[in-house]
C-alpha cells in the first residue's frame, strides 16, 4: 500500500478521505480483481466496498484492507461508514463519477465532496514498482512471441481477422488473460487508419501490414506495433517506412529521466514534418502503460509532463496516407535515470513475408 503517498496527496487537497470508482484505480490500490467495488481511502484505513458476491474474492486478494459489504444499496452502507468515520470534506473521482453517481453520493450530516482529478492516475500510476516492471516485462516478451508467430501465417488470401484471432490465440495458449486492445490489423489501404481494427479484407501482395495489439497478463498489458511487408511494395512506401524508423529511433534515443515528454515527441515529430509527412501524423507520439494500455503521461507537443524514472511509456510515431497505405513502429520502454531499457525486442527493420 502506498500509505505515505496518500497521507500527502490528502494532505495536499484538503481532504480527510478519497473515494475511489475507478476500476483499474480500485485494483491499483487494493489488488482487488472483481468487477464490482468502491473504495475509501483515508490517512489511516483502506476500505473495500462490494457485495456478497465478491467479499470472499475481497478478502483473499486485499488482506490489507477491510472489507465492507454492501448487502442492499451500497450507497447506504457507504453513508453509514462515513458517518462513522466522522468524515466532512472526501474527494472523488471527477474523471470518473457520471452525473448520476454524483446524485447518490451520500449527502447531509456536513458533508463535502470535493471533485480532485486524476490523482491516482498522475500522482501514484505512472511510477511502477519493481513487481509491476516484471509484469509488463512479461506481458511485452509474450507479444514479442506473438508477433514472430505470426509472420509464417503472413499470405495472400488470408484476412485481417484471422491474423488478429491467431495473435489472440497464441497469446492467450502462453498464458495471457486476453489481449490488450481490439487487436488492429490494417494492410494496404486500411494501414491509413490508425486504430483500424482487423476487418474481413483479404491479405495482398504488394501491400503493408500494421500489427497493433498486445498482451494482457495479471492485469498489466503490453502494447507494441509493427509493420511488414506482403512481397515487394513500391517505393513510396519504402520511403514512408524508412522514415517512421528514424523517427521512432529518434525519439526513443531522446528519452531518459528529465526530459519533458514533449521533447520526444518533437523529436519524432520534426523529422516526419521535414520529410513532407507532417500533415499524416495526426497522433501524439506515445503514452504510459500499465494496468491500462493508455495511461498517464502522454507524449505530445502539449504535455507539460516530465519523464522520470520507474515510468513505462510507448513511442509509436506513424504516417498514414489515404488511399495508399500507413506504418506505425511502437515499443514499450522503461525510463531509467541515464536513458531507457527497451521492454519489447522484435525486430523493426523492414520484413518481407508471404
Amino acid at each position: 500500500m502506498h500509505r505515505e503517498k496518500i497521507i500527502s496527496l490528502l494532505k495536499e487537497e484538503g481532504i480527510e478521505a478519497l473515494f475511489i470508482t475507478s476500476p483499474a484505480n480500485r485494483r491499483y490500490l487494493t489488488g482487488f480483481t472483481g468487477s464490482s467495488g468502491m473504495v475509501l481511502l483515508t490517512e489511516t484505513e483502506t476500505y473495500l466496498f462490494t457485495d456478497f458476491r465478491y467479499t470472499e474474492q475481497a478478502m483473499q486478494e486485499a488482506p490489507e484492507v477491510e472489507v465492507v459489504e454492501s448487502s442492499h444499496s451500497p450507497w447506504d452502507t457507504i453513508a453509514e461508514k462515513l458517518k462513522h468515520l466522522g468524515l466532512s470534506r472526501v474527494g472523488f473521482e471527477r474523471e470518473h463519477v457520471t452525473v448520476e453517481m454524483y446524485d447518490a453520493l451520500p449527502k447531509g450530516d456536513g458533508l463535502q465532496w470535493i471533485g480532485t482529478t486524476h490523482l491516482v492516475g498522475r500522482k501514484l500510476r505512472p511510477y511502477k514498482s519493481p513487481e509491476e516492471i516484471a509484469k509488463i516485462k512479461r506481458a511485452c516478451a509474450l507479444a514479442d512471441e506473438a508477433f514472430m508467430h505470426i509472420l509464417s501465417l503472413i499470405a495472400p488470401g488470408v484476412t485481417e481477422r484471422e491474423l488478429a484471432l491467431e495473435l489472440k490465440w497464441f497469446m492467450e495458449k502462453h498464458g495471457a488473460d486476453g489481449t490488450s486492445f481490439e487487436t488492429i490489423v490494417a494492410s494496404g489501404d486500411r494501414g491509413a487508419l490508425p486504430h483500424g481494427v482487423a476487418s474481413n479484407k483479404k491479405i495482398r501482395a504488394g501491400e503493408l501490414i500494421t500489427f497493433d495489439f498486445g498482451a494482457l497478463l495479471d492485469g498489466y498489458v503490453s502494447d507494441i506495433t509493427r509493420t511488414v511487408a506482403v512481397g515487394q511494395i513500391d517505393q513510396a512506401l519504402l520511403t514512408i517506412y524508412d522514415t517512421v524508423l528514424r523517427a521512432q529511433e529518434r525519439a526513443l534515443a531522446g528519452i531518459r529521466a528529465g526530459v519533458r515528454a514533449r521533447e520526444i515527441d518533437h523529436l519524432a515529430r520534426s523529422l516526419i514534418e521535414e520529410a513532407g509527412y507532417g500533415e499524416r501524423f495526426g497522433h501524439s507520439t506515445g503514452h504510459g502503460l500499465g494496468l491500462e494500455v493508455h495511461e498517464w503521461p502522454v507524449l505530445s507537443g502539449r504535455s507539460e509532463a516530465v519523464l522520470e524514472d520507474g515510468m513505462v511509456v510507448t513511442v509509436e510515431p506513424g504516417i498514414y496516407v489515404p488511399g495508399l497505405g500507413g506504418v506505425r513502429i511502437e515499443d514499450d520502454v522503461l525510463v531509467t535515470q541515464d536513458g531507457y531499457e527497451l521492454l519489447t525486442a522484435a525486430p523493426k527493420t523492414l520484413l518481407v513475408v508471404g
